[in-house]
């Protein structure tokens, strides 16, 4: 069996949630489809290609969860003092202030402030305490983080 995928319980759950929706639209992707084929010709029928792009793209997703869920495990909470998956962490870089949640790979979001644990920001945090600095490449440089605050999921 390949690796695990280290997850939050949330972001198995989100996960989850797409993939019934996916399970539930793709009957009407089916059905969408053979109407279109059923208008004759397929070189020009742009309905066609487009619902067939539609069933293309729900079957690769489902497929991808599919792998995903199946080798996810929650990362749980351990009494710690630590940084670690799941936790929020608050940082002050240059005197900017700016709060994150570490998350797995699958579940980053850097607009949402949510920074998977194999990101360059990820592996520097990971095992690190309240006041210890990190510093990280970045595409603008190296930048130090302090880390002011970490709360356990």
């Amino acid at each position: 069996m390949k690796d695990k995928i280290l997850m939050t319980k949330e972001g198995l759950e989100k996960l989850k949630k797409e993939y019934e929706e996916l399970k539930k639209r793709r009957p009407k992707a089916v059905e969408r489809l053979q109407k279109a084929r059923a208008m004759g010709d397929l070189s020009e029928n742009s309905e066609y290609t487009a619902a067939r792009q539609e069933l293309s793209f729900i079957d690769g997703r489902i497929l991808e969860l599919e792998a995903i869920i199946s080798r996810a495990e929650i990362v749980e909470e351990k009494v710690s003092d630590r940084v670690q998956m799941g936790d929020t962490i608050e940082l002050e870089s240059e005197g900017k202030r700016m709060r994150i949640v570490l998350v797995g790979e699958f579940e980053a979001d850097p607009v949402k402030s949510k920074f998977s644990i194999n990101s360059p920001l990820g592996k520097a945090l990971v095992g690190r305490k309240k006041g210890e600095e990190v510093e990280v490449e970045t595409p603008a440089g190296k930048r130090v983080y302090r880390i002011l605050r970490i709360t356990k999921i």
